[in-house]
């Protein structure tokens, strides 16, 4: 399939002219179907720029847009159909390609901007390391484009789409499904996460615990629009708190990722690019230090706005 026939607008893809709109009076299902029309929208829109390459940040509003649907299908998905798990998986897959470019995109830039700030002797080297981290998102920028121009990706955004969409969906017969009351959901298992990890946690268990805080501040998102007034202020609370929890531990992340790339550069770096690799690699460490000190803070603000949020 080449790229011209595949749907490039709201329109192609049969979405009403303006986007969906859903109040606190209507069902959970019509929020999460609003939730959905406003995420895919925002996708189409940031493609043109992630296709290009031309501004770093329309790849990452397009990556966190689908991050968005990703997790409201995992938490009320089955609000709208059993279609639901279906496209979240595929969603996986389009994520994969775009993290990997993304993955690069901060690397690079961080790499810059501590490198503009060493002697002007160690400038020479420093682009050189820079520039092989470059070649390999060009590589990866590849495939992204590859995928971007499927069959698959074209499919992808008609099942979407098709979720926005009412639709004849089995009645749940349970309790009518309560946004802001299901967030408790996503609190405990983030708090559960917590308590499990030892006072010195793996680098891996710190940014599993970032991806439930995501998941946590994204539910909060999507509750935002169904919730009453006192809730939406307690709400606003949770979804600050929640931004800055991952902003922490996405310190810390990238500075994982950083020092362990700056290692494997050190292995076949000739003299003045491993120098400038190593005085990296502590800086990073240094940063991961910091960030270490810092999350447990975080989470208690998090915790303390979603217990607020359920008193």
């Amino acid at each position: 399939m080449t790229i011209g026939s595949l749907p490039r607008t709201p329109a192609e893809l049969g979405l009403p002219d303006r986007p969906v709109e859903a109040g606190p009076a209507d069902p959970a299902v019509h929020h999460v179907r609003a939730k959905l029309d406003r995420e895919i929208r925002a996708l189409l829109a940031y493609e043109p720029g992630t296709r290009s390459g031309a501004d770093p940040e329309d790849l990452h509003q397009m990556r966190v847009a689908l991050r968005r649907m990703r997790s409201i299908l995992k938490l009320s998905g089955r609000l709208v159909g059993d279609g639901a798990e279906p496209v979240r998986a595929e969603l996986g897959w389009l994520g994969q390609s775009l993290g990997e470019v993304r993955d690069y995109d901060v690397l690079i830039g961080h790499l810059r901007e501590v490198i503009a700030g060493f002697e002007v002797r160690d400038q020479a080297a420093g682009r050189r390391l820079v520039s092989r981290f470059v070649a390999e998102r060009a590589t990866a920028k590849r495939r992204l484009t590859r995928a971007l121009s499927s069959a698959r990706y074209s499919t992808l955004l008609r099942e979407v789409s098709l979720l926005t969409r009412d639709r004849a969906v089995p009645p749940d017969p349970g309790r009518p499904h309560d946004l802001v009351a299901g967030l408790a959901k996503p609190h405990r298992k983030l708090a559960k996460a917590v308590r499990a990890l030892p006072a010195d946690p793996p680098d891996d268990d710190l940014h599993a615990l970032r991806i439930h805080g995501k998941k946590l501040r994204y539910a909060a998102e999507l509750a935002q629009t169904a919730a009453k007034k006192k809730q939406a202020a307690r709400l606003k609370t949770l979804i600050k708190a929640t931004k800055e929890f991952q902003t922490v531990l996405g310190d810390h992340q990238d500075a994982v990722v950083a020092a362990e790339r700056m290692r494997t550069v050190l292995d076949t770096a000739d003299g003045p690019v491993g120098f400038v690799a190593g005085r990296i690699a502590e800086r990073e460490l240094a940063r991961r230090a910091e960030a270490r000190a810092a999350w447990r803070d975080a989470w208690e603000a998090v915790d303390a706005a979603a217990k607020a949020l359920h008193a």
